[in-house]
C-alpha cells in the first residue's frame, strides 16, 4: 500500500519535470545550442536564470524584434523630411514625332518637339537632367498617426520581450526545482533500498536458522526488488530533469550540477506580494496590441483627406535634332542646350472611388480593436486567477512542509519498533515492510515538501509578473 504511494510521489515529480519540458520548449524545438560548457558547471538557481537570459534563443529573438520595432519608428519619422529626386539621361534615338494624344501608359517613351515634314531613320544624341524637391508641410495628422503606430509597436515588442524573459526564467526555475525534487526522491529511494537490503539479510539469517518460515525471505526479497525498481525510476526522472534544465539554459548538451543547499537549508516565512494585474507583462502585451490597432485606426481616418505638397524643380535638356528637321551629327545633343526651373503647390485629392475599400478597412480595424480589447480582458482574468491559485498552492505547501517533519519522526519510530518486534519474534515481516514503506514515503515527502514551497513562491512571482521579489528570497 505505502510503496504504491511512494511510487505515486515519484510519478508526481516525473510529471512535473516532463510537463515543464513540454510546455517550455515545444515552440522552440530545433533551435541551435547557444554554447556548450567543456566541463560540468554548478548552477545556483539565480545564476541559472541569469545564464538562460543571456543564452536562450527566444530571449535573443525577442531582443532583436525590439530592435526592429525601434528602427521602424525611425523609418516612420523620415516621412517628415523633404524628398529630393534627381536623374541624368543620355540616349541616341530617332526624332520622328507624331501629332496626337495617347492615353497614359508605361510602354512608349515620351517625345517632345514639332512634327517634322518627313520621317527619317537617322538618329541623334539627346540628354536630360533634373532634380525635384518635394515637401509635405500639411498632412492633417497622417504622419503623426503613422509614427504613433510604430511607437505602439515598440511598446508591444518591449512587453513581449519582458514576457519572454519571464517565461524563460520561470521555465528555468521549474526545471531547477524539478532536479532538486528528483534528487530528494532518489535519496529517499536509496535509503529505502538500503533498509530493505538489511532486512532481507536479517530475514534470510532467521530463515536459515529455521526461526522464520521461508515465505518471510520471499517477501523480503520481493520488497527489496521493488525498492530497487523505484530507485531506478527515480534516477531516470532525475536524468530527465537534468535534461530539462540543460535545455532551459540554452545548452545543447553537456553535464551540469545544481547547488540547492540555499533552498533546502531554509524555507522563507514571507510570501511574494501580489501585483496589479495590468502591470503584468502579459497584460501589457495585450494593451500594447490594443494601442497598435487604435493607431492604425487613426491613420486610416486620415487617408481620405487631401495632401498638400510644395515642389521645386530644375531641369535641362539637349538634343541633336533641330525644329526645321535638320539633324546635327557628331556629339551634338550630349550637352545641355536649355535649362528651366519651376516651383509650385500641388494638392493631391484621394481616390473618389476608394471610399468603399476604406470603409471596409475601417470596419476591419474596429473589429480588431474589439478583439484585442477582449484579449486584454482575458489576460487580466488569467493573471488574477494565477495570483489566487498561487496563493492557495503556497498556503497548502507551507502546511504540508510543517506536517512532514512530524510524519517523518513518527515513521522512523514506527519502523524502528517494527524491526525490533520482528527480531523479537513478536510480529511478521509484513508489518516491517509496511513500516519501511511508510518511512520511505515520509522521507520523500519531507524532501519534496520544502521544494514545493519554493515552487509556490516562484509561481507567485510569475503571477505577479516579475521575479525580483523571488530572487530576493534566495539571498539570505
Amino acid at each position: 500500500m505505502h510503496s504504491g504511494r511512494l511510487f505515486c510521489l515519484v510519478q508526481r515529480v516525473r510529471g512535473r519535470s516532463l510537463l515543464s519540458l513540454a510546455v517550455t520548449f515545444t515552440a522552440s524545438a530545433g533551435a541551435p545550442p547557444a554554447t556548450t560548457p567543456s566541463t560540468p558547471e554548478t548552477f545556483t538557481l539565480e545564476r541559472a536564470m541569469d545564464f538562460a537570459l543571456a543564452h536562450y534563443p527566444s530571449v535573443r529573438a525577442a531582443f532583436e524584434q525590439l530592435n526592429a520595432s525601434m528602427a521602424g519608428v525611425s523609418v516612420a519619422r523620415t516621412a517628415y523630411l523633404p524628398r529630393l529626386d534627381s536623374f541624368w539621361q543620355s540616349n541616341r534615338a530617332t526624332a520622328n514625332n507624331v501629332f496626337g494624344q495617347i492615353l497614359p501608359q508605361p510602354i512608349l517613351p515620351s517625345l517632345s518637339g514639332p512634327v517634322l515634314a518627313s520621317a527619317s531613320s537617322q538618329s541623334v544624341w539627346s540628354s536630360a537632367t533634373g532634380a525635384l524637391l518635394t515637401w509635405e508641410p500639411i498632412d492633417f495628422g497622417l504622419r503623426r498617426a503613422t509614427v504613433a503606430g510604430a511607437e505602439a509597436g515598440v511598446a508591444q515588442a518591449q512587453a513581449g520581450e519582458a514576457l519572454t524573459r519571464l517565461d524563460v526564467q520561470a521555465a528555468v526555475g521549474n526545471a531547477f526545482l524539478g532536479i532538486v525534487a528528483a534528487q530528494g526522491t532518489v535519496t529517499a529511494a536509496q535509503a529505502d533500498l538500503d533498509r530493505r537490503v538489511a532486512l532481507a539479510r536479517v530475514v534470510q539469517t532467521l530463515v536459515d536458522n529455521e526461526l522464520r518460515p521461508g515465505a518471510d525471505a520471499s517477501r523480503a526479497d520481493a520488497e527489496r526488488a521493488a525498492a530497487q525498481i523505484r530507485l531506478i525510476r527515480a534516477q531516470e526522472y532525475l536524468t530527465l530533469a537534468q535534461t530539462t534544465l540543460t535545455r532551459a539554459l540554452g545548452l545543447g548538451s553537456g553535464e551540469i550540477a545544481v547547488d540547492a543547499a540555499p533552498l533546502l537549508d531554509r524555507v522563507p516565512a514571507e510570501d511574494v506580494a501580489a501585483g496589479a494585474p495590468p502591470a503584468h507583462p502579459l497584460a501589457q502585451v495585450r494593451q500594447a496590441a490594443v494601442e497598435t490597432v487604435r493607431a492604425q485606426q487613426q491613420a486610416l481616418s486620415r487617408t481620405d483627406l487631401p495632401r498638400l505638397y510644395l515642389q521645386a524643380s530644375v531641369f535641362a535638356r539637349g538634343s541633336g535634332a533641330n525644329p526645321n528637321g535638320t539633324l546635327n551629327g557628331g556629339t551634338e545633343g550630349l550637352g545641355l542646350d536649355r535649362a528651366n526651373w519651376a516651383a509650385g503647390v500641388q494638392v493631391v485629392l484621394p481616390n473618389l472611388f476608394d471610399f468603399s475599400s476604406l470603409r471596409a478597412r475601417k470596419a476591419a480595424t474596429a473589429a480588431a480593436e474589439r478583439e484585442q480589447s477582449a484579449l486584454y480582458d482575458e489576460a487580466l482574468l488569467t493573471v488574477t486567477s494565477q495570483q489566487q491559485s498561487a496563493l492557495a498552492i503556497l498556503r497548502a505547501a507551507r502546511a504540508v512542509a510543517a506536517a512532514t517533519p512530524i510524519q517523518l519522526a513518527a515513521a522512523r519510530q514506527s519502523e524502528a519498533q517494527a524491526t525490533a518486534r520482528y527480531q523479537a519474534g513478536l510480529t511478521s515481516v509484513i508489518e516491517v515492510a509496511e513500516a519501511q514503506s511508510l518511512l520511505a514515503q515520509a522521507e520523500a515527502e519531507d524532501q519534496v515538501a520544502r521544494v514545493d514551497v519554493w515552487r509556490a513562491l516562484l509561481a507567485q512571482a510569475v503571477a505577479r509578473g516579475t521575479l525580483t521579489p523571488f530572487l530576493g528570497l534566495l539571498r539570505p
